[in-house]
């Protein structure tokens, strides 16, 4: 997974970076945004859009976050995966 959306980001879903990002692989779940790990191409315009710094490297995400890098994973496998953002 190259790119991981954090803490930060639940209940503010800013969306500035959607509107960066190249493949359009960041969707909208009820309280957050997640970056879709197959679709995501690393390229990292994401990251620096980000106002509240939610969005990490998978390598980089802080200890006390790590369970974001198997949510951002687990959450497109559910039966109601985040869709498409509003705009």
């Amino acid at each position: 997974m190259p790119y991981v959306i954090t803490e930060a980001c639940i209940g503010v879903k800013d969306r500035a970076c959607v509107d960066v990002c190249p493949v359009d692989c960041i969707y909208e779940g009820e309280n957050q945004l997640f970056i879709h790990p197959d679709e995501c191409i690393d390229c990292g315009a994401c990251e620096p859009e980000c106002p509240v710094t939610a969005i990490f490297p998978e390598e980089d995400v802080p200890q006390t976050l790590k369970s974001y890098i198997g949510l951002n994973a687990e959450v497109f496998k559910g039966p109601n995966p985040p869709g498409k953002p509003q705009r």
